[in-house]
C-alpha cells in the first residue's frame, strides 16, 4: 500500500532512530535543534498476536507546513478492537504506510486518544498550539508519542476545561456506543427498563450510568466470580444500577418470576436489551423482553454464536439488530461530535464517571517489553480497569 501523507506527513521527512547518546543520559523531549519532532510508536509488519508482531519504532516529523497538524499523544487506550485489528480479524483495516522510514509497510497500532496539538502549519486555521484533539476516523494508529496530520483525521475538542485526558482520550467509543443504542433502537421511557450483559464493560458502565440519567431502569448481567462479586455489585449499584445479577442467574428458569417482579408484572416492560457477549446467554435475555423490543448486539466476548429463537421472532415480533459505533459515526460525524461534547459535558459536571482504569506511563524510559505487555493483558482474565497508555516526558 502506498504511504498515507496525511496520515503520517510528508514521505521526504528525515527518519532518525534513538541512538544518539544525549538520549540515554537524560529526560529531555525529543526535539532536535532544526525542530524535527523524535516520535516512538508501536507498530507491527504482518498481522499476528500483539506479543508476536509488536515493535517499538522510532522515527522522526519534520516542522508542518501549508495543512499539516503536528500533535503529541496525552492518553490512547487499549480496546479489545485493537487487539482483534492487530491480530487481522477486524473490520476496520490499519493504515500500511512507509512514511515512517521503513522499507516495508507498516502499521500504528491503536485507534482511540486524545493528543496536543503542539504546532500547525500556515493553511490551519481549526486549531492552534495547546488545543486538544481526538481521531475522527478508526486505522489512525493511536500507540505513539506523536504524528503528523491533516485536520481531516482530527476532531477538536472545544473546551478541555475540567477534564483530564484519560477521560478525553476514552470518550468516543464506549460512551457514545451506549449513548446510540439507548436512543436509536427503542424508545425508550423513564420508568422502563433495558438488560444488558457485559454490564461492568466500558460500554456497560456507560450505559447504566446514562439510562440512570434519563430515567432508565437497568438489569445489569456480569460474569460470575468467585471473589470479589459482592464488590463489584455495590460498584455498579453505585453508578446506578438497578439490578446486578450474573450470568447463570439469568439462564435460570426462575429468572422469569424475577422479571415479572421487577417489571410489576410486565406493566414496567423490558424493551431493550444490549448483548456483547453472545451464546446461549442472549436467548436467555431475549425471553425476557416485552413484545416489539430490540436486542442490540455490539460485540461477542464468548466468540459463541447466537441462535435466534425463532417463536420469539415471531410471536412476540423482537427485533434482532447489530451496531457499530465506527460505522455510526464514520455515516453521520457531526452527531458523533454532538455526542462527544454532550458526554463530556456531563464528566465536567461531575454526572458521568469514566471507567476503572490500568495506567501504564510511556515515558523516555519506556521499554518495548512493558509496552508489548500492557496491549497483550488486554484480553486475558478478569481486569481491575480499561488499559491505557499515558505519555509522560517523550
Amino acid at each position: 500500500m502506498a504511504p498515507s501523507r496525511a496520515l503520517f506527513g510528508p514521505a521526504r521527512i528525515a527518519v532518525r532512530q534513538f541512538h544518539h547518546p544525549s538520549y540515554n543520559t537524560r529526560q529531555i523531549r525529543g526535539i532536535s535543534a532544526y525542530g524535527y519532532e523524535q516520535a516512538k510508536c508501536l507498530v507491527f509488519d504482518n498481522h499476528g498476536e500483539p506479543k508476536n508482531v509488536l515493535r517499538l519504532h522510532g522515527h522522526s516529523i519534520s516542522p508542518p507546513h501549508r495543512d499539516l497538524v503536528t500533535v503529541r499523544f496525552l492518553a490512547s487506550p487499549i480496546n479489545p478492537a485493537d487487539i482483534n485489528q492487530i491480530q487481522g480479524v477486524y473490520p476496520t483495516k490499519p493504515t500500511w504506510t512507509t512514511a515512517l522510514g521503513t522499507s516495508e509497510p507498516i502499521a500504528v497500532g491503536g485507534n482511540e486518544g486524545v493528543a496536543e496539538v503542539l504546532s500547525v502549519g500556515s493553511g490551519v486555521k481549526e486549531v492552534q498550539k495547546g488545543d486538544w484533539v481526538i481521531m475522527r476516523k478508526q486505522g489512525f494508529g493511536t500507540w505513539r508519542t506523536h504524528a503528523q496530520t491533516t485536520m481531516d483525521y482530527l476532531s477538536p475538542i472545544r473546551n478541555k476545561d475540567g477534564l483530564k485526558p484519560e477521560q478525553v482520550g476514552t470518550v468516543s467509543v464506549n460512551p457514545c456506543t451506549a449513548y446510540r443504542m439507548l436512543k436509536d433502537f427503542v424508545d425508550l421511557h423513564p420508568g422502563q427498563w433495558f438488560i444488558q450483559n457485559g454490564a461492568n464493560s466500558g460500554v456497560g458502565r456507560a450505559a447504566i450510568q446514562l439510562g440512570k440519567l434519563w430515567g432508565y431502569k437497568s438489569i445489569n448481567v456480569v460474569r460470575k466470580r468467585d471473589t470479589g462479586m459482592e464488590e463489584l455489585k455495590a460498584d455498579l449499584q453505585g453508578l446506578g444500577a438497578d439490578v446486578v445479577v450474573t450470568d447463570e442467574e439469568v439462564e435460570k428458569k426462575e429468572f422469569r418470576d424475577k422479571i415479572k417482579e421487577l417489571t410489576n408484572g410486565g406493566r414496567e416492560p423490558v424493551r431493550l436489551g444490549l448483548n456483547c457477549v453472545g451464546g446461549s446467554l442472549v436467548n436467555s435475555m431475549a425471553k425476557q423482553l416485552a413484545p416489539g423490543s430490540h436486542m442490540v448486539t455490539y460485540g461477542a466476548m464468548s466468540k459463541q454464536p447466537v441462535s435466534l429463537p425463532l417463536s420469539i421472532m415471531i410471536f412476540k415480533q423482537v427485533a434482532f439488530d447489530g451496531f457499530w459505533v465506527s460505522k455510526w459515526a464514520e455515516q453521520k460525524p457531526d452527531e458523533k461530535d454532538a455526542c462527544v461534547q454532550e458526554i463530556l459535558d456531563l464528566t465536567r459536571e461531575g454526572k458521568f464517571k469514566d471507567v476503572p482504569m490500568d495506567r501504564l506511563t510511556w515515558d523516555f524510559n519506556s521499554k518495548q517489553e512493558e509496552l508489548v505487555k500492557a496491549v497483550a493483558g488486554t484480553l486475558e482474565g478478569f481486569r481491575s480497569g480499561k488499559g491505557i497508555f499515558v505519555f509522560g516526558e517523550t
